[in-house]
């Protein structure tokens, strides 16, 4: 069976064609800039080089047509016939408390989709405006979502309950959801299969470190806290968002900047505004940390910032979990930034963890270990695949 994974953004349609009898991907791509001027066509096969267009598209419906044309082609193209794709996997960010696990579409489920557009508006609409057109230009072939929010279910409600009015929790379901599921859930199934244990007698912290990230605790397969909250501003600071802050301070900068009154400005300024970029002007990490070698003191502290919240959230969830088995880093900064590693990992010998610092400065692109044999946490780098994991998902519904 083939497998394609859409993930749908505002103006973006990215996709990867999997042949899952051997979990091989066979052709992949994005499209962006849609209902622009110019949109932006990149795309490989496994046979294949990248190639790059320049196309005027205007909205999902078009891009998805675009993309079954490349991989029909006759030359370049990767299957035959339409009916080799046996599932489409949509990402869909957010399920609100409606959905645990991934789910086949039919119109109920597409209610209840819109049902969550006011939770996430800059995501929800977009997944499903994507989901609608692949649902137009792929008649039959059956859909499922895999939600970012589906894998952080089983938190408790000590976990992800706020201290405010509980009406807003049953009227306006403000509670902490996480996201990020997919690749914490795919790390966490490797790091199990890694130790050669069952995920079921595992305690794992997973480090998603990114532009944005996450940090969450996993007892015996089953999320018991993350750091993403109601959206995926809080936990530590990122990129672009401000991370954890007083929410006293919303207030105090609404009275000092007549402009923050307005919502959108407020949301865009801790969102796109704040984090590493508010700090030091940056918001890569490699920027970040060449510049602090050269003396530039915001970038030290944003670099100090984001490692020590990350070590803080380590430190709260190994007693969430009342000890630990592994520590897993995965996703952009995450599996390549050795500085980042080897600073939050250090000083936490207390907790049995121990990394060997010339395993961490090996550059593979392959999952590995970097603790040293007596530690006892295991330390570990796994790159994540969220594509791969939403085309498993997908996969067992329909089969």
């Amino acid at each position: 069976m083939k497998a394609l994974v859409v993930n749908c953004g505002s103006s973006s349609v990215k996709y990867s064609l999997f042949d899952m009898q051997g979990e091989q991907k066979i052709a992949w791509g994005l499209i962006e800039c849609i209902g622009l001027k110019e949109s932006f066509y990149t795309r490989q096969t496994i046979s294949s080089e990248k190639k790059k267009d320049v196309l005027k598209i205007e909205n999902h419906t078009q891009g998805v047509d675009i993309i079954m044309k490349e991989l029909l082609d006759k030359k370049t193209g990767v299957i035959s016939n339409v009916n080799e794709i046996g599932v489409v996997g949509h990402r869909m960010v957010h399920g609100r408390d409606m959905f645990s696990k991934p789910v086949l579409v039919n119109e109920d489920v597409k209610k209840k989709i819109r049902e969550c557009f006011d939770i996430a508006p800059l995501h929800n609409p977009a997944n499903y405006e994507g989901l609608c057109a692949v649902e137009k230009m792929l008649p039959g072939i059956p859909s499922v979502l895999v939600f970012d929010t589906a894998f952080h279910q089983t938190m408790p409600p000590r976990a992800y309950m706020y201290g405010l009015p509980y009406e807003y929790y049953e009227k306006n379901y403000v509670r902490r959801y996480g996201f990020h599921g997919t690749s914490h859930q795919y790390v966490s199934h490797r790091a199990a299969i890694m130790l050669n244990k069952s995920i079921e007698e595992l305690k794992i912290i997973t480090c998603h470190l990114g532009n944005g990230s996450s940090i969450t605790a996993i007892n015996k397969g089953k999320v018991i806290d993350t750091s993403m909250g109601f959206t995926p501003l809080p936990g530590v600071i990122m990129g672009t968002r401000s991370g954890d802050i007083d929410p006293a301070i919303i207030s105090f900068l609404m009275e000092k900047y007549p402009e923050f009154k307005d919502p959108e400005k407020l949301s865009s300024m801790l969102n796109k505004k704040s984090g590493l970029l508010g700090i030091c002007g940056k918001s890569d990490m490699r920027a970040i940390i060449e510049e602090s070698a050269n003396g530039n003191k915001k970038a030290r502290l944003a670099f100090e910032m984001l490692c020590y919240g990350i070590k803080k959230y380590i430190g709260a969830y190994f007693a969430a979990l009342n000890g630990l088995d592994a520590l897993v880093f995965t996703a952009g900064i995450g599996e390549n930034s050795v500085p980042v590693r080897e600073e939050v990992s250090g000083g936490l010998e207390s907790l049995g963890i121990e990394i060997d610092l010339e395993e961490n400065k090996k550059f593979s692109d392959k999952e590995r270990f970097i603790s040293k044999p007596q530690s006892k946490v295991k330390v570990m780098v796994i790159p994540t695949n969220e594509e791969l994991m939403i085309a498993r998902e997908a996969v067992k519904e329909v089969v």
